[in-house]
C-alpha cells in the first residue's frame, strides 16, 4: 500500500494515511477541523456527514479556508487545485469528507 503524507504531514504522533483506509481519513479530517478552527474534540466527533460547515460555523470564516485546505493537503499528502475549492466542497462535513478521500485515491 501507497502511504501518503509521509514525513510531511504527520503531526502529534499521527501515522501517514494509507489510500485504502477510510477511517484514518476520517480522523485526519476530524483533526484538522479541530486543530485548525480550534474546535473541542467533543464538538467535532459528533459531527456527521449532514453537519454543516462553512456559513454554519462561525470558526470557518474565508480567512480559516485557506489554512484548513493547506493543512489537509500537509497531513493527507494531497494537492487542492484552486479550481477544485467550491461551495459544495465545504458545504457538510460528508462533502468534506468525500473530496478528502477521493484525493487520496488519486
Amino acid at each position: 500500500m501507497v502511504q501518503l503524507g509521509a514525513g510531511s504531514g504527520s503531526r502529534k504522533g499521527e501515522k501517514p494515511v494509507e489510500r485504502s483506509d477510510a477511517a484514518d481519513v476520517e480522523r485526519t479530517v476530524r483533526a484538522v477541523l479541530r486543530d485548525v478552527l480550534g474546535l473541542s474534540e467533543e464538538r467535532v466527533e459528533a459531527f456527521t456527514e449532514a453537519t454543516p460547515l462553512f456559513g454554519s460555523l462561525p470558526e470557518l470564516d474565508s480567512m480559516a479556508v485557506a489554512g484548513l485546505l493547506t493543512e489537509l493537503e500537509d497531513r493527507l499528502g494531497i494537492v487542492i487545485e484552486d479550481d477544485e475549492v467550491d461551495g459544495e466542497l465545504l458545504e457538510s462535513f460528508g462533502s468534506l469528507l468525500e473530496f478528502a478521500w477521493n484525493k487520496t485515491l488519486i
